[in-house]
């Protein structure tokens, strides 16, 4: 719950200040949303499943964030950025849909 209204809380901040992102990060900024939306998704599995820990939900979200970034920066750094963008949103979605399959499995216990 506390995750959720956090989640809410910087939505709403984030759309009244809206913070200007430097120029130098933008390229990391989607890669961090969707990491973050993958913590995200598995808190709230994990919240439904009976098993969520808000220790490991703070680990999880900034661990995803700051890997995924650290993955695309190297690729920009090895010049294939694109490329390990794509590996990152690709098997980050991946984990996204799984998640939410399996919050609609027991939402609708089907």
């Amino acid at each position: 719950m506390i995750a959720a209204l956090g989640l809410l809380i910087g939505i709403v901040l984030g759309l009244i200040f809206q913070p200007d992102v430097p120029l130098g990060l933008e390229p990391y900024l989607p890669i961090a949303v969707v990491a973050a939306l993958d913590a995200v998704f598995g808190g709230l599995r994990a919240y439904l499943d009976g098993i969520f820990d808000d220790k490991v939900f703070v680990v999880s979200f900034l661990s995803n964030v700051v890997i995924a970034a650290a993955i695309v920066y190297l690729g920009d750094q090895l010049g294939v950025g694109g490329q390990l963008s794509t590996g990152v949103i690709v098997v980050l979605g991946i984990r996204i849909f799984s998640n939410v399959a399996a919050i609609r499995r027991h939402l609708f216990h089907a």
